[in-house]
């Protein structure tokens, strides 16, 4: 499932720019360019966002743009919405193939762990071929 968070960008150390997001404190990072810290912003909330799935620990509905309060404490550049992948509930599928490649996951992979290996073999082919 895809979702938008808002990132707050403000004016960093010169030149440079850093980008925060309300809905995750702790969360941010940081450009030379508005378009470098958006980009830079998308990486470090998905990788935030990565970690707490793997602990268990929830996450948050996006908060509405306009509802979210200006600080006068920051030095706010611009709002932008940044739209990352959250894992989702685990579905059960039925898949078909050989039973060789079957063993071959199996082995590498360890016991009872089949469903995480392919799992994590098919976000990597996808994140490949985003860069693609």
């Amino acid at each position: 499932m895809r979702r938008r968070y808002v990132g707050i960008i403000e004016r960093g150390e010169e030149p440079g720019y850093s980008i925060f997001f309300p809905d995750f404190p702790g969360c941010g990072s940081a450009g030379d360019s508005i378009e470098e810290t958006v980009e830079m912003g998308q990486e470090a909330l998905t990788g935030h966002i990565a970690v707490m799935a793997e602990y268990g620990d929830p996450i948050p509905d996006p908060t509405p743009l306009d509802k979210i309060e200006i600080d006068a404490d920051v030095q706010e550049v611009v709002r932008v919405l940044i739209e990352v992948g959250v894992p989702g509930r685990v579905k059960r599928i039925n898949i078909t193939m050989d039973e060789n490649l079957i063993e071959e996951i199996d082995r590498v992979a360890g016991e009872g762990k089949r469903s995480a290996f392919l799992a994590d073999a098919a976000r990597h082919a996808l994140a490949a071929q985003r860069l693609a």
